[in-house]
């Protein structure tokens, strides 16, 4: 048993970290510059794995690192509301229009389920509908899967959550509005929001087909329900306005994480003025907490945004199209928006969780591995993104191609 097995569960502090899906140990990391990271035996990897998705300009660019060492000798954390919460939330807003108003918290778990409590104050509704294969964070009413397909036959994905709670989420098929339209009809008058990932990034990379997205806004709006669009993921990365930017389509509220904190715990949830001034204490929604627009957060994620330039993304384009070009060449089934891609060991491009599902999980797996004994580092999954950064220039997507399988 490894020193983490003793002290943590599984070893590890977050599921996937633990490579359940793939075999084998994870390196242990203790270095990571631009595109690379170092195990503490000194080797290099080439890495999409990114944290996940915060680190869109590669690990410790000078201008985060700078910012974050600025804030940590200033003082760090006061529990008043600091300059940079106001710098970094005008930044946002100028860059998402439809965020009005924003509150920033701790995670982006935090922040998907306080704008579901917003949706149910600001409508007087309580049941929500989310998709088949949407990750929108562990809070209990959102760790759902659809039995039988059945809105009745919901049932918790996790030990711990109770029935009570998760009968009031319906679960939709992604890509599929006939389903959406179909508990929307089953439920008049009772559904306060439908939150769904506009580019489905937790079941592999699923873009929304064309009308997918406007449809939920024309099926939302009909049905008095809120659209609740979760750009943890998507949010600064595929456009600089995020995926409502890409797609055209105005959420009623928006929720961020990942990039906005430059890498340092964050989440934030925003969206037309009228809604969120419900949240206390300008209204009667409660939501708190203690480290909320942390300094040294905030001064991360200013950094970062003030980086990512139309150049910048011109060039995350332009890499992650050559990485994807690339690997269709091997014979890949590879599905990508912007600088989020996934190699699926499928037939074809999946639409929803059911086609994700299909995929050769086992044939990833000696993929991932070989890929890794070749220095290349994938997220330890079929289901999850890998993600390009700005530090993914072309002679690394180049050294990528050469040295995978």
């Amino acid at each position: 048993m490894t020193v983490a097995a003793s002290l943590f569960p599984g070893g590890v502090n977050s599921p996937v970290r633990a490579y359940r899906a793939v075999g084998g140990e994870p390196p242990n990391l203790v270095r990571g510059a631009g595109a690379f990271v170092w195990d503490e035996s000194g080797r290099r990897y080439i890495d999409y794995v990114g944290a996940f998705g915060p680190l869109v300009l590669g690990h410790a660019h000078p201008a985060v690192v700078g910012a974050i060492a600025a804030a940590a000798e200033a003082g760090g954390s006061f529990g008043v509301t600091s300059g940079g919460e106001v710098r970094l939330a005008e930044l946002i807003c100028s860059r998402m229009p439809w965020i009005e108003r924003i509150r920033f918290v701790n995670s982006g778990t935090e922040a998907a389920m306080s704008a579901l409590r917003v949706a149910r104050a600001a409508t007087e509704r309580e049941v929500v509908i989310k998709f088949d294969g949407g990750y929108h964070g562990h809070a209990d009413s959102m760790l759902v899967a659809a039995g039988s397909g059945a809105a009745t036959l919901s049932i918790p994905d996790s030990a711990g959550v109770t029935r009570a709670v998760v009968a009031q989420t319906l679960v939709a098929t992604y890509n599929d509005l006939e389903s959406v339209a179909a508990l929307l009809g089953a439920h008049p008058g009772q559904v306060a929001a439908v939150i769904v990932e506009p580019v489905a990034a937790n079941m592999g990379v699923v873009a929304p087909v064309p009308g997918f997205l406007s449809g939920l806004r024309e099926l939302t709006t009909r049905s008095g329900a809120l659209l609740i669009f979760d750009e943890v993921i998507t949010g600064f990365r595929v456009a600089p306005g995020g995926a409502q930017e890409l797609y055209g389509v105005r959420p009623d509220l928006t929720v961020l994480g990942k990039i906005i904190g430059g890498g340092l715990p964050v989440g934030a949830y925003g969206g037309r003025a009228d809604l969120m001034d419900l949240v206390a204490p300008a209204g009667p929604v409660y939501q708190a907490g203690t480290l909320s627009g942390h300094p040294l957060v905030m001064a991360a994620g200013e950094a970062t945004l003030r980086q990512l330039t139309p150049d910048v993304y011109a060039a995350l384009e332009q890499n992650a199209a050559r990485l994807e070009a690339g690997l269709r060449v091997k014979g890949a089934c590879v599905a990508r928006v912007g600088s989020l891609l996934t190699l699926f060991f499928t037939d074809r491009l999946p639409r929803n969780f059911r086609d994700a599902k299909t995929s050769d999980t086992e044939a990833f797996a000696r993929f991932f591995h070989s890929a890794l004994a070749a220095g290349v580092l994938l997220p330890p999954s079929q289901f999850e993104a890998w993600f390009v950064s700005a530090a993914h220039d072309r002679a690394v997507v180049d050294a990528t191609l050469e040295a995978i399988p």
